[in-house]
């Protein structure tokens, strides 16, 4: 352990200007291009990912720019490590700075990614550099893999996983500590109606966030404004303010179409108890886009709705509930997508592995969770999510001002680096 942590310390500033190149690559979803299946900049991320890889002594692999994996060259791959290089859009308006300049303040980095997914993702990089040049014998292979649409489906892993077979054991430091193995059902729902050409809304830019502002205006009477609310993931709504709903209790009187919504999504029933009543319990039902657009000289407004369902609960069953709803309240529904839920055995020799591991190097008491967000391994039998968030810690995800401290993007390497020697050693 001691060899360990004293190599993250001497590479500490390499690991930050590593991760300062990695922020300063916007690597939002974009237009296809050739080549770049999610656009030129989740793309870009993954070549200088890779290439730094290249350069540390790992094999490198790159599946046509969905993903991409480095490992220790001619070992049986038995553990696989998940990132993904791909992040949410960063509104620049609600950043104390540029949200793609890394930015150091005493303890702190800030920049897009650096808690979800980019910080993770070179923590994991030096932890397998860390066992290799500490030599570190090992009697199985690790393969850091890297994704670029995990924020938007994970086409990205489903294309990987047709062209390369998945290491049997597999974590993803896309969540939080102490190990994430069971995770909620999700379903996202996009809908959309004929609209008065006279209102204009603008509320929400991603599904799965609690939308932080909502714009409008009337024409009759002549009035516009923005609302601000609170930004927050999706899996845990109940610590935003939704911006959107906000808009709705003031101003639904104006239109029928906007009272339905506003029936449907009431301000702060995060669980949804005005769409699924009495068997609200452990759902969470958020209302995360509303906006209204011209289509061919016609006005209609679209919504997205983000929901997440227990382990008791199937696709299928939540999905004719809120179908059901929204055809009810006059809306045409566009598209309704989901997974099951996901669950590992507790008590699994892997999962027993990784809390040992968190265990001896936090000092902190490790057991499994549940959660309502779907992290990166959610569709990978026997996957589990492992950090990369510490408890009680809430480094913005997802919202303005994301950040990780110093001493954690190196405790994240750490726990990475004793957990390949734990299993693979």
């Amino acid at each position: 352990m001691n060899e360990i942590k004293n190599y993250l310390e001497e590479h500490k500033n390499e690991m930050i200007n590593f991760l300062t190149e990695l922020v300063a690559i916007p690597s939002v979803l974009g237009e296809p291009e050739e080549g770049c299946p999610f656009g030129k900049y989740p793309a870009a991320a993954l070549k200088f990912m890779l290439k730094k890889c290249s350069e540390y002594g790992f094999a490198v692999d790159n599946v046509e720019n969905f993903a991409g994996s480095a490992e220790l060259p001619d070992m049986d791959c038995q553990l696989g490590i998940l990132t993904h290089l791909d992040v949410v859009p960063a509104d620049p308006k609600g950043w104390s700075g540029d949200p793609f300049t890394l930015r150091r303040s005493e303890c702190r980095l800030t920049g897009r990614g650096t808690i979800d997914d980019k910080g993770p993702a070179v923590a994991s990089v030096f932890a397998l550099r860390a066992v290799k040049e500490l030599g570190i014998p090992l009697k199985k292979g690790v393969r850091l893999i890297f994704g670029t649409n995990e924020e938007n489906g994970s086409a990205d892993l489903a294309y990987y996983r047709k062209k390369r077979a998945l290491p049997p054991m597999i974590f993803t430091p896309d969540g939080e500590y102490p190990l994430i193995n069971g995770e909620k059902g999700m379903l996202r729902i996009y809908f959309s109606s004929p609209f008065d050409s006279e209102i204009h809304i603008n509320g929400g830019s991603v599904i799965n966030a609690v939308p932080e502002t909502c714009e409008y205006s009337f024409k009759n009477p002549d009035i516009s404004g923005i609302i601000h609310g609170k930004a927050a993931h999706a899996s845990t709504p109940e610590k935003g303010e939704n911006a959107i709903t906000l808009f709705l209790d003031k101003f639904s009187d104006e239109s029928p179409l906007l009272k339905s919504i506003q029936q449907n999504f009431q301000h702060r029933d995060v669980e949804g108890k005005a769409v699924f009543g009495d068997n609200s319990r452990n759902f969470s039902c958020v209302l995360s886009m509303l906006k209204t657009v011209e289509k061919l000289g016609n006005t209609f407004i679209e919504g997205g709705v983000d929901i997440r369902f227990p382990m008791e609960r199937t696709k299928a069953e939540v999905s004719e509930i809120i179908c059901g709803k929204l055809r009810a309240a006059g809306f045409e529904i566009d598209s309704c997508e989901g997974v099951e839920p996901h669950y590992t055995d507790e008590n699994s020799d892997f999962v027993r592995a990784l809390l040992r591991v968190y265990e001896r190097v936090s000092g902190l008491k490790g057991e499994c969770l549940t959660i309502g967000g779907g992290t990166y391994v959610h569709e990978i039998p026997g996957g589990v999510a492992f950090g990369a968030q510490f408890p009680d810690e809430d480094c913005r995800m997802h919202s303005p001002d994301e950040f990780i401290t110093v001493d954690n993007l190196l405790k994240n390497a750490e726990i990475m680096a004793e957990s390949i020697v734990e299993i693979c050693g």
